[in-house]
C-alpha cells in the first residue's frame, strides 16, 4: 500500500496542477491529503470554476490551512511527501524561513524535517534576484523546486496534455509509477 500524498494548492496562478494531481493520484488509487490557501479557492474558482466543496471533493481527505493541529502537522504522520502545486512566493518565503504560520507551510517543514520529498511548483516569471534565493534557501533545505515547465517532445494537444506532463514529473519524484504521458525514447 502506497503512502498518502499531501497536495497543497496556493493563490498562484495554475491551481489546474493541483487538481490534475488529485486526480492522477486518484486513478492511481493513492490517498491525497488536501490542504488550500484562502487565495487557492479563490485562484480554482476563478481559473477552473470549481468551487470550493468541488475541489475539497476531489481529495481523500481535507484539513482547513488554519487548522496547525491537523494530523498531518506532526511527523509522527507518514506521507509520500508534500507538492505545493502551486507555490506562491508567499509560500515559498515562508517554507524558506520555516515560518510555519499556517498548516500548508507546517506541514512543509515537517515533510522537510523528516526528510521527505518536498515538492515546489513555483510558478512566478520572470524572478528577481529575491525569488531566486528563496528557491536557492528553500532548495537547501531539501525542497525540490520544480517550476512547471512544459515539454514539448510528446507533441501536447490540450493545456491537460502539457499540465499532465508537470504532474507526471511529480509523480516520478514522488516514486510513484505511473504512465500519465509517454516518456522520452
Amino acid at each position: 500500500m502506497s503512502l498518502p500524498v499531501v497536495v497543497c494548492i496556493s493563490g498562484a496562478s495554475g491551481s489546474i496542477y493541483g487538481v490534475n494531481l488529485l486526480k492522477a493520484l486518484s486513478q492511481l488509487n493513492i490517498k491525497s491529503i488536501l490542504v488550500v490557501s484562502t487565495m487557492g479557492f479563490v485562484t480554482a474558482k476563478e481559473e477552473l470554476g470549481i468551487t470550493a466543496k468541488e475541489l475539497i471533493s476531489m481529495a481523500d481527505e481535507y484539513h482547513d490551512n488554519s487548522n496547525l493541529a491537523a494530523n498531518i502537522s506532526s511527523g509522527s504522520y507518514i506521507t509520500a511527501g508534500v507538492v505545493v502545486a502551486p507555490c506562491s512566493v508567499k509560500t515559498l518565503s515562508s517554507i524558506a524561513n520555516c515560518y510555519n504560520d499556517n498548516l500548508i507551510t507546517r506541514v512543509s517543514d515537517v515533510s522537510l524535517k523528516e526528510r521527505r520529498k518536498t515538492i515546489l511548483l513555483f510558478r512566478e516569471a520572470p524572478l528577481h534576484n529575491g525569488h531566486i534565493s528563496l528557491m536557492q534557501q528553500a532548495s537547501n533545505s531539501g525542497c525540490i523546486i520544480m517550476p512547471p515547465v512544459p515539454a514539448f517532445y510528446n507533441k501536447p494537444k490540450t493545456i491537460n496534455d502539457i499540465v499532465n506532463h508537470s504532474v507526471f514529473r511529480v509523480l516520478d519524484l514522488l516514486g510513484i509509477e505511473n504512465d500519465l504521458v509517454s516518456r522520452w525514447n
